[in-house]
């Protein structure tokens, strides 16, 4: 019998990021061993909290700059078409771009 494929496109599925990540996958090691968590505090005093554009979070941009060098990424628009979101903490419907615009006031 003949099936379609067509109408697969209108199905919802439950997934989560986790899984989507292969358990031997080089960024989970690299994830469980080195502590990203010192980057915040070491460029705070470089961002303003009451004044200016919203900001990429650091430890993203550092991420993404860190998967950019370990995997030979050189575009920017490569690397946010390849950005791993579980590595960055983001979600499935997180935007990945650095081109953040102004919301109307």
């Amino acid at each position: 019998m003949f099936h379609s494929r067509k109408d697969r496109q209108n199905e919802i599925e439950m997934v989560t990021i986790e899984e989507l990540v292969p358990e031997d996958h080089l960024l989970r090691k690299i994830e469980q061993y080195i502590d990203f968590s010192f980057i915040p505090e070491k460029v705070r005093s470089y961002y303003s909290e009451d004044n200016g554009r919203p900001s990429l979070d650091p430890l993203v941009l550092f991420k993404m700059m860190f998967i950019g060098y370990f995997f030979g990424i050189r575009s920017e628009r490569e690397l946010e078409r390849q950005a791993y979101r579980w590595f960055l903490g983001l979600n499935l419907t997180d935007p990945v771009s650095f081109d953040y615009q102004l919301e109307p006031t």
